[in-house]
């Protein structure tokens, strides 16, 4: 290991997760695993690159140096940014399971017990064909989820670099918050929150922002498609911050008029929803636990709203198509997996038809704490109320969307 001061995290840190992979390694009685899946290379390498639809693998040995198998281009990132010493590039002309299969050999791995990530997104079938028809003298073996017992739990310095996509996120939404009104187009709400993500230290997100308006808002993961926001409408706004490739995620709903009875009902439910997250949630007690408390909440309402997906997932290391680690662990019912301190969790006590024909938001980003949990955010949960006339001035008082907590405070996300 190529020991670098310039990485996301100290060498220790990759030394660290290096060891206890090895550790559950030889638990599974392997000899290597080819790591194929980009959150886990990154989360062990600090390895990062938007070409990973190329076939790219970090293969760890329990007793030898790891190596990488990358597109050609690709190697350069390898030498810039991680602490692997050891590649074998393959050209575009090339064929990268042989380039595989060829380096397992070299490296005396060809007969071994080989553990993969048979359910990685990036491993497909026809390559995982050629490579169990290739190499004929080793046992391939499935391992998915070797890497990831490691990146549930988020270890103090992983915790403090969220905090870094925290602060995106925030201003993100303050930004996408004060560019909503009557006659502004979801694609000009859009821009704001990334806008203010970017200026606050905010990289490119796995998902841009989610941004929808009156009937929009019914839509499923719909997103801004050029819809011009109309006079007594609201706007739903979920927006996921990003650091080095590290999330944080929040929903919040603006309303343009008056605050009807009903979001009146449904602010108040997912508010009491959070609170009681942040009271009762602590290390012991099981997803489905967790599931069950927002769950009851959200479901005792008068408005005719439903919790009709989990009610949160993990989320922290992610690319493209998706930022949350909902496949590691997800907040949802008959799940006995155990809260453990450093896990992190987007939750979302949302509701899905309120009236029949709106659905708002509000969420949070948090981290079970040896005690209890604790938010990533400072910005306040209620729905921004403005003016319903598209004549108004658009801009929020943003010193009243802020939550203060001691002396800290959200810094603003531009001016109007």
């Amino acid at each position: 290991m190529k020991k670098r001061d310039d990485m996301t995290f100290p060498p220790e840190e990759y030394e660290r997760r290096l060891s206890e992979l090895r550790q559950r390694i030889e638990q599974r009685h392997l000899d290597a695993v080819v790591i194929s899946d980009p959150e886990n290379i990154m989360y062990l390498t600090d390895y990062q690159t938007t070409g990973y639809s190329f076939f790219q693998a970090l293969v760890v040995p329990l007793d030898s140096e790891p190596f990488m198998i990358t597109r050609a281009l690709e190697e350069s990132n390898v030498i810039a940014r991680t602490w692997v010493e050891v590649t074998r590039p393959y050209p575009d002309t090339g064929d990268a399971i042989q380039m595989l299969v060829d380096a397992l050999r070299e490296f005396g791995l060809s007969d071994k017990r080989i553990g993969y990530e048979r359910n990685s997104y990036f491993f497909p079938a026809y390559h995982q064909d050629v490579i169990h028809t290739t190499l004929k003298d080793g046992k391939l073996l499935d391992c998915f989820g070797i890497v990831e017992e490691g990146r549930i739990c988020k270890s103090p310095v992983e915790i403090a670099l969220m905090r870094k996509a925290a602060k995106a996120t925030e201003a993100g939404m303050l930004a996408g918050m004060d560019a909503c009104c009557a006659g502004a187009t979801e694609n000009e709400i859009g821009a704001a929150i990334s806008a203010g993500m970017f200026r606050a230290g905010g990289e490119p997100p796995a998902v841009m922002p989610y941004v929808t308006s009156g009937p929009r808002s019914m839509i499923g993961h719909a997103t801004w498609e050029g819809r011009q926001v109309q006079e007594n409408e609201h706007i739903f706004l979920e927006v996921g911050g990003c650091f080095r490739r590290y999330h944080t995620a929040m929903m919040r709903t603006v309303v343009l008029g008056k605050l009807s009875s009903s979001m009146q009902i449904a602010q108040d439910t997912m508010k009491r929803a959070l609170d009681a997250v942040h009271e009762i949630v602590q290390p012991g007690m099981t997803v489905s636990d967790v599931d069950n408390l927002v769950r009851n909440i959200i479901s005792d309402n008068t408005v005719g709203a439903r919790l009709i997906t989990r009610s949160g997932y993990s989320i922290g290391i992610a690319f493209p198509p998706s930022w949350d680690e909902g496949y590691i662990v997800s907040l949802k019912q008959g799940d006995a997996t155990v809260l453990k301190p450093g896990m992190t969790f987007h939750i979302i006590p949302w509701m899905w038809a309120v009236d029949g024909d709106k659905t708002c938001g509000i969420s949070d980003t948090i981290h079970i704490t040896e005690e209890g949990c604790e938010s990533f955010f400072l910005l306040e949960r209620d729905f921004v109320v403005k003016p319903a006339s598209a004549q108004a001035s658009p801009c929020i008082d943003l010193s009243r969307a802020r939550k203060k907590s001691g002396e800290k405070e959200v810094e603003d996300a531009g001016t109007c």
